[in-house]
C-alpha cells in the first residue's frame, strides 16, 4: 500500500465554535446532509458539538494537505470549493471514513482515504493518509 499523501491539522474547538456561530458564517454550509443528521442522531451537548464540528472540518482540511503533498511541485487542481465536497461519514460504531463528491471524487479516484480523528480539551485533531 504506497502511500500517495499524508495530512494533518489540528484545530482549536472554542474558536471554532465561535466562528460557527457568527451568522452568515461559511463554515454552516459546508458541512453535508449526512454530518447534520449524524450530529442530530447522536443528540450531543453543546461541548460536544463543537468538537464534533471541529473535528470534521480537521478531516477537511487534512484531507486537503494530503491531497496537495500528492502533488508536490505542481498547482492544486480545486479551489475552495472542494472543502464542502467532503464529507465524514460513520459506521454503525461511530468508525469515520471520508466521502468524496463531485470534483473531489473524480480527482482522487483510485486512492484510499484512511482518517483518523480525535479530541481532546480545546483541540480536534484529524489525520489523513492517501494510497493506493
Amino acid at each position: 500500500m504506497p502511500v500517495k499523501g499524508v495530512g494533518v491539522d489540528l484545530v482549536h474547538i472554542p474558536s471554532f465554535a465561535e466562528q460557527l456561530a457568527q451568522p452568515g458564517s461559511r463554515f454552516t454550509r459546508v458541512f453535508s446532509v449526512g454530518e447534520r443528521a449524524d450530529a442530530i442522531a447522536r443528540d450531543l451537548s453543546s461541548d460536544h458539538a463543537s468538537a464534533f464540528w471541529s473535528a470534521r472540518w480537521a478531516a477537511r482540511e487534512a484531507l486537503i494537505k494530503a491531497w496537495s503533498a500528492m502533488l508536490q511541485g505542481e498547482a492544486p487542481p480545486y479551489g475552495d470549493e472542494v472543502i464542502s465536497q467532503i464529507e465524514v461519514a460513520c459506521d454503525a460504531w461511530g468508525r469515520p471514513r471520508l466521502v468524496l463528491h463531485a470534483d473531489a471524487a473524480d480527482a482522487l479516484r483510485g486512492l484510499q482515504t484512511h482518517l483518523s480523528l480525535s479530541h481532546d480539551g480545546d483541540y480536534a485533531i484529524a489525520y489523513v493518509l492517501l494510497s493506493d
